[in-house]
């Protein structure tokens, strides 16, 4: 039996996009297949990333929800056009939404190499607008809007079946402190609390480890339940996003996590680790 293959990065993007606009419109499944004279079958499939969508099909599903944004409808059409294509990185436009959120939903496991913060996932809303402001990037309402988006995507660490999220953090990100020191303590209490919830594991790898696998910088490892969709990896530059999907490339990212986490403190000296550094900084403040 032939193994079917997994869909690219650019697929399962453009399936979430298709599920998204079609919620933004209004219409189940069932009412939009129906609209475009399909099955429901077939729209389903197409929103999984399990069928094949045309530049035809994807014409008439934006009619139907009424995207009218040019250059959203070509981005889009871009996606389309490279769906079958695997490749090592694919950075999206700003028209089109993250891609991250939409894979941390459906992935049963995210292991995460932070090398300079405290991983997204785990930021407090403070610490995540400090980090926007260092970057010096960001004015206010834009700030406001990234701080609020990465708050919206913790809210996977609390659902039902939350995936299993295992970061190794660099002890440089745990030390580093915010402008004002008030922020890195309520931060380092937070990692703490989340510390005890069973479907995460938190490893601080100290200075004392010495040059280690993931000296190259941060990353993240996305797991999905079903074989057909087969891991990612992610990473971030100042100018673009970085996906990883061929297997060869996933093999070196997992064993670059891997080595890290074998590296890192144990979850219980990790945990006495960052309450030592938050009692320093009590200390001092």
């Amino acid at each position: 039996m032939k193994r079917q293959q997994a869909p690219s990065i650019r697929s399962r993007k453009l399936a979430a996009e298709l599920r998204r606009l079609r919620a933004n419109a209004g219409y189940t499944t069932t009412q939009a297949a129906k609209e475009c004279g399909w099955p429901q079958s077939r729209l389903s499939k197409m929103e999984l990333a399990q069928q094949q969508v045309k530049q035809a099909d994807l014409t008439k599903l934006l009619d139907i929800y009424d995207v009218k944004d040019q250059d959203t409808r070509r981005a889009l059409s871009e996606l389309v056009r490279g769906a079958g294509k695997r490749g090592w990185w694919m950075r999206y436009r700003d028209v089109l939404t993250d891609a991250l959120p939409d894979f941390e939903a459906e992935a049963s496991a995210i292991r995460a190499y932070e090398s300079q913060v405290i991983p997204g996932l785990l930021q407090t809303p403070t610490y995540a607008e400090a980090v926007f402001r260092g970057s010096d990037v960001h004015d206010d309402m834009e700030m406001k809007r990234h701080v609020e988006a990465r708050m919206q995507r913790q809210q996977i660490l609390t659902k039902l079946y939350p995936p299993v999220f295992s970061a190794v953090i660099d002890e440089a990100a745990v030390v580093r402190l915010a402008e004002d020191t008030s922020v890195q303590i309520e931060q380092l209490r937070h990692l703490l609390h989340m510390a005890k919830k069973p479907d995460i594991g938190i490893y601080v790898l100290p200075f004392s480890a010495g040059m280690h696998a993931a000296t190259l910088g941060s990353f993240m490892i996305l797991d999905f339940p079903a074989p057909f969709y087969a891991s990612i990896g992610y990473a971030e530059t100042p100018t673009s996003t970085v996906w990883v999907e061929g297997d060869e490339d996933l093999r070196h990212y997992n064993a670059i996590w891997t080595s890290a986490q074998n590296a890192a403190l144990t979850p219980a000296a990790s945990v006495r680790f960052i309450t030592e550094a938050m009692k320093t900084m009590e200390s001092r403040s």
